[in-house]
């Protein structure tokens, strides 16, 4: 996977679910809290190829996007948001050279969150069942 991808922006959403129950007579529905959303960040950027990265580092994220898998995302302060696939990708270049290369790349890359831990539903399964381990043998 790719060490880093610079970004300027961060946008991130979040929801919970409060579906309403029609009832006879009832001017406001009741409704009922029934969980979260999947978080979804929006990460907007700009690659400039002679500093930062180019067209490999947005090949290499869709080849990341193809596998259909999670991947951890970690903020650059060190923080583990946890697991998330990419939904989205798309990228405009301006600043042509005579041979077609870009000199700027914009990037915009929609992710969503498939679980909290930082290693996808498998490494939560696993931290699942050694938490189990160590209450059966009191550890």
């Amino acid at each position: 996977y790719i060490d880093t991808v610079p970004f300027s922006e961060w946008d991130e959403s979040n929801g919970w679910r409060h579906p309403e129950q029609a009832a006879v007579g009832a001017a406001n529905p009741p409704s009922q809290f029934t969980g979260r959303e999947a978080q979804t960040i929006v990460i907007n950027g700009e690659l400039r190829p002679e500093v930062t990265g180019g067209d490999l580092s947005i090949e290499v994220l869709k080849r990341m996007a193809d596998t259909g898998r999670p991947w951890p995302l970690i903020r650059g302060s060190g923080r583990l948001m946890g697991s998330y696939v990419i939904e989205s990708i798309s990228n405009k270049q301006s600043g042509l050279f005579a041979d077609g290369k870009a000199r700027n790349i914009s990037f915009s890359m929609t992710l969503k969150k498939v679980s909290d831990h930082p290693f996808g539903l498998e490494g939560e399964a696993l931290g699942l069942a050694v938490g189990m381990v160590r209450s059966l043998v009191g550890i």
